[in-house]
């Protein structure tokens, strides 16, 4: 295992984070925020130091990335991440615990959007735009990031890439690594700037237009204001409305349209199954929740804010989704497991793998019924390798095992029923945001234990990567020799 340069890959990973970091002290000192900026800065100063040192204390004697360096550099650079991006809260005195402010920044690196905060009002302008800003950061990635930005890229850097992206399957979009990175962070500032300019031209302030934007690409949700979008105009709610469901888009997709091949991209099965599950599962809401609002054009409008935002786990709400019939809230808890399109910024267990466990059913299916025959799993036009299909079917198992784990600590140690105790272990696993119960789109999670918000904060890194990367970061057999 190449050690010096997984050491290495990680300090710049954490000097980036420093970089990132004059963004919101610029913010801070725009709005003269002297506690804010002080915070910052000297967070700042921590994320240079260490970066710095730990890439010179470690000069490679050969950039060769294989898949276990890949999966160690993922996990324990959104780790230290995670830790530094912590500490202006804390210096700040805005939140002044660190478990809680490392919830919050875990929560916004991993663009889950679950909160402890009970007034987020009272937070300083660069605060805020920092902890918005981790979303956008998170969203695509922060190593796809500096895949894009750094020089003496290695094409065995798609072991990153395929550590840190979601999904079954990833590949590259073009022959080298560092330009596929350029043209995903290409395609995700583009559409966040359109974003803006579609919020500012419906009266919503600049800074909220940017946090918003910023919440909505990387499909997050952090705010600023308590009630999340509900205060905003009916045309705001419906521009984040489409832009969440855009931003669960696979992003290979908005590639194959810019070299105008649109049919391909339009024939994406995962794409229309994406589609057909939000149809759905609007209009299955809307007929439950019909008799609740006095017009029409305000059901269907809540019901397509509230399922864009969870089946792309962005977390934004319009409305407490609590007070709904059960049915209605059967079916958002359902997005919550599916997800967005493997690809893009949202989470969850992803429509493609959903396609391709549905498909494989149906052929298990058809084998009892046929012994004899043998047929291949299809899927994007191409026969799915049974290295994929066990792929699929090995992640859901510990899918299931890491959920059920992270459950039963919370049920043992919070305190909290059943519905708010579920949902609270599978919207933050699942990147979501809010759940029902004590931690619906009305509550936050402040009331819950340090040890509790540890193990939630664990369980959002293990949803946003995936799993598997930190589990060989923290299994003792991988760092053997």
């Amino acid at each position: 295992m190449n050690r010096r340069m997984i050491l290495n890959t990680v300090g710049k990973m954490v000097l980036a984070e420093g970089l990132f970091l004059l963004l919101p002290a610029s913010v801070a000192l725009i709005y003269n925020e002297p506690s804010g900026l002080i915070g910052l800065l000297i967070a700042m100063a921590v994320a240079l130091g260490l970066g710095g040192l730990m890439m010179t204390a470690s000069k490679p004697k050969t950039d060769v990335i294989y898949a276990k360096e890949g999966f160690f550099i993922v996990s324990a650079s959104w780790i230290l991440l995670s830790l530094i991006g912590a500490l202006p809260f804390v210096l700040s005195g805005e939140i002044p615990n660190y478990i809680d402010a490392l919830f919050e920044t875990v929560s916004g690196f991993t663009t889950t959007g679950a909160s402890i905060l009970t007034n987020v009002e009272s937070m300083s302008h660069g605060l805020l735009f920092w902890r918005s800003f981790t979303h956008w950061i998170g969203g695509m990635g922060v190593l796809v990031f500096a895949m894009a930005i750094l020089p003496n890229v290695s094409e065995r850097s798609i072991h990153i890439m395929r550590a840190e992206m979601p999904g079954p399957v990833i590949g590259k979009l073009v022959p080298r690594i560092k330009d596929t990175a350029k043209i995903l962070y290409l395609i995700y500032i583009v559409l966040t700037f359109v974003q803006i300019v579609f919020l500012l031209a419906g009266g919503m302030p600049l800074f909220d237009s940017v946090l918003h934007a910023f919440g909505t690409a990387g499909t997050g949700g952090f705010g600023v204001k308590a009630d999340s979008i509900t205060s905003y105009s009916p045309y705001l709610q419906w521009v984040i409305t489409v832009f969440m469901l855009i931003f669960g888009i696979n992003f290979n997709l908005y590639y194959l349209i810019l070299i105008r091949r649109a049919k391909t991209a339009f024939k994406s099965r995962e794409l229309w199954a994406y589609g057909i599950i939000v149809a759905a599962a609007i209009l299955g809401v809307a007929v439950s929740i019909r008799s609740q609002y006095p017009t029409l054009e305000e059901t269907v409008r809540l019901s397509a804010f509230q399922v864009s935002s969870i089946i792309t786990t962005t977390g934004y709400a319009t409305a407490d989704f609590n007070l709904w019939p059960s049915f209605a809230k059967g079916i958002l808890i359902l997005l919550m497991f599916v997800g967005g399109c493997a690809g893009s910024t949202a989470g969850g267990f992803k429509v493609s793998r959903v396609v391709i466990l549905f498909k494989q059913i149906r052929r298990e299916v058809q084998h009892m019924l046929h012994p004899r025959s043998v047929k291949s799993l299809r899927f994007e036009g191409h026969s799915l390798e049974e290295q994929t299909i066990r792929g699929v079917l090995s992640y859901l198992s510990i899918y299931l095992v890491c959920f059920g784990a992270i459950f039963l600590v919370l049920s043992a140690e919070s305190g909290f029923d059943f519905e708010t105790t579920f949902t609270a272990s599978f919207t933050c696993f699942n990147n979501v945001g809010p759940g029902l119960g004590g931690v619906g789109p009305a509550s936050n999670f402040a009331a819950f234990s340090p040890l509790s918000k540890l193990v939630l904060s664990g369980g959002m890194l293990l949803g946003r990567l995936e799993i598997f990367p930190l589990i060989i970061f923290f299994s003792p057999s991988a760092w053997r020799k």
